[in-house]
């Protein structure tokens, strides 16, 4: 099994479907950051995650909800609380990549995006 620079086993290989189609989601966003962390893929808004691949369930994405939609998300059968992120709001969608909601996967990258992005972020996404 691979590990990071840090000695952790990574979950997928940096070509593995899932970590690919998720980096196409990620990467356009104004300064986005594909950062290896802990044997997982991160995506980050400069120095902030905002999306996460390679948790303790294979085949989930984390990603920060909005408050108000929380509610709604976990009463989904593919939305659950991740192991150790979820203490700190985020929630994960479990997903392949050849199935599960990948609309919705995008629009929750994209507010997850939006929780922790500079303000110059948010104006040159908003701007594009």
């Amino acid at each position: 099994m691979d590990v990071d620079a840090a000695g952790h086993p990574m979950r997928f290989a940096p070509d593995h479907p899932l970590v690919e189609r998720v980096r196409a989601l990620c990467m356009p966003y104004p300064e986005a950051a594909e950062v290896i962390s802990h044997g997982r893929y991160t995506f980050r808004a400069g120095k902030r995650q905002f999306a996460i691949v390679g948790v303790a369930h294979e085949g989930a994405v984390v990603f920060i909800p909005e408050a108000s939609e929380r509610p709604v998300l976990l009463e989904r059968d593919d939305v659950f609380v991740p192991p150790y992120e979820g203490a700190y709001g985020w929630l994960a969608l479990r997903v392949t990549a050849d199935a599960g909601d990948w609309m919705l996967l995008a629009e929750l990258l994209d507010t997850s995006y939006r929780q922790v992005a500079l303000q110059r972020q948010l104006r040159a996404l908003d701007g594009a």
